[in-house]
């Protein structure tokens, strides 16, 4: 902006983009007369530029499973039908108290429960470059909202890949940092232990000056870090050369397409031919990945959802029943969808007596087991590189009967989660499909500020002066 543009028109024209990609459905709600408003309030600032917070005239869509106090918020699931949040998540106050603007609330897979965004009750989102292909999910509207220029930025929650994959799918960054980063109050839980916001942009520096602006300890959220925030926005690229791991296992996985395999590996060779160390590092547990995590997130997502019975608050069914467990039985069967069921189903059975011991707990062992080993990496390595997905986004309906195909393409971006450290999807290469598909770089916990200068790097080597495929 600065004197260019006034916040109200960077708004109007963000609405008629809104408009007309209303076939996208990308957004659940749109904050029209609200986004104006708040656009004219800070016009009246723009002469002082010593007044402006730091995301001044950002415009922001965010995930439907954000609470923004007085608006709707229904993590795209029938239960929570007309319900308006009582409170604001910290991550969204702390951007709103820098000037930014909340456009709207974006479609997402019902309580953040796939990868594909055909799990919503306000139905698919289309990808932008091919509206029979999935925007990838969860945060499919978040992905598509940014990718379709109908805002700046978007805020999504990463649970698996819930950012970086979408990212991946629509060619944009997907930016997941490092789990207690940022505040989880006001995101509504579907794994507690697992589960992060995370960040959608076209341009890594946008991605830092969010980042910068919404980390940062909360007394709403024991498990939110004291670690102190870096000026992010400030990360400049340095001449560095870093030591980099790759997995063998997961560029000669079966399930990854030969095109990404053959752009990683080159971008491997070019990453080593400007002095960078890279090195391949078995990681023997690759297989157990997607088990583990599938076994421990339907358990916590088994506990989460119990609270949501018909009673308090949201969707209560119209069925005769005769007594209370009647009413929690046909208000949860008619209020939860087909993939949220599927999984506090398992979650139940894998906490049941009986099998706790022979999958929960194992599954936990598993995790510690997996987490010793990437201490260990990250001892030795600043970053592993690897694919996002096994492929490029898929059609609608391709996956959506075949539940471990659809849990096989979060084979490389679970493993963040499972482990806590921060990864990045950044969009480098188009396949000869003609969809985009990226990289996936991680570091250790609370370094974020290095994977920001490093991704800056490897577009740069691309060719690329941003982010946009």
């Amino acid at each position: 902006m600065c004197g260019e543009l006034t916040c109200t028109e960077v708004v109007n024209t963000y609405l008629q983009n809104i408009e007309l990609q209303k076939h996208l459905n990308a957004f659940v709600e749109v904050f029209a007369s609200e986004a104006k408003e708040r656009a004219l309030a800070l016009d009246k600032k723009l002469k002082d530029p010593s007044s402006w917070g730091k995301c001044f005239g950002v415009v922001v869509g965010i995930k439907d499973v954000l609470c923004y106090k007085d608006h709707h918020v229904d993590a795209s699931s029938k239960i929570l039908q007309q319900y308006k949040a009582i409170y604001t998540a910290t991550a969204l106050q702390r951007l709103i108290d820098e000037d930014a603007i909340v456009i709207g609330n974006l479609n997402c897979d019902e309580f953040a429960m796939g990868s594909s965004n055909e799990n919503s009750i306000h139905g698919n989102v289309l990808n932008a470059i091919d509206n029979e292909r999935v925007p990838g999910g969860s945060s499919g509207g978040s992905a598509v909202a940014v990718q379709a220029n109908m805002c700046m930025i978007s805020l999504g929650s990463d649970t698996g890949g819930s950012v970086r994959q979408p990212a991946d799918f629509c060619g944009i960054v997907g930016l997941k940092p490092g789990y207690g980063r940022i505040s989880r109050y006001g995101l509504i839980a579907y794994a507690s232990s697992f589960d992060q916001i995370g960040i959608f942009s076209k341009h890594i520096a946008d991605a830092a000056l969010i980042l910068e602006t919404i980390a940062g300890a909360d007394e709403f959220d024991s498990t939110c870090s004291e670690e102190e925030v870096p000026r992010f926005s400030q990360i400049q690229k340095v001449d560095k050369k870093y030591k980099i791991a790759y997995f063998p296992q997961a560029l000669e996985h079966p399930s990854l397409d030969v095109e990404i395999k053959n752009a990683i590996a080159q971008k491997i060779t070019a990453l080593k031919n400007t002095g960078h160390e890279v090195v391949p590092v078995d990681f023997n547990y690759l297989d157990y990945v997607v088990p583990t995590y599938y076994v421990l997130t339907t358990a916590e997502a088994s506990s989460n959802l119990s609270r949501y019975d018909g009673i308090k608050f949201g969707y209560r069914s119209d069925k005769d029943s005769e007594d209370l467990n009647d009413l929690y039985v046909n208000s949860r069967s008619g209020g939860f969808g087909k993939e949220v069921k599927k999984r506090i189903m398992l979650g139940t059975f894998v906490l049941s007596t009986g099998y706790y011991e022979a999958y929960f707990t194992k599954a936990q062992q598993i995790r510690q087991l997996i987490s010793e080993h990437t201490k260990e990496i990250f001892s030795e390595y600043d970053f592993i590189i690897m694919p996002t997905t096994p492929s490029t986004a898929f059609k609608f309906g391709e996956k959506s009967n075949d539940a471990v195909e659809m849990f096989l393409g979060d084979l490389y971006t679970v493993y963040a989660n499972l482990v806590g450290v921060a990864g990045i999807s950044i969009p480098l290469f188009k396949h000869s499909n003609g969809m985009p598909f990226g990289m996936q770089i991680m570091c250790d916990r609370f370094k974020e500020d290095t994977l920001l200068s490093f991704s800056t790097t490897c577009l740069e080597m691309q060719g690329k002066v941003d982010a946009t495929i």
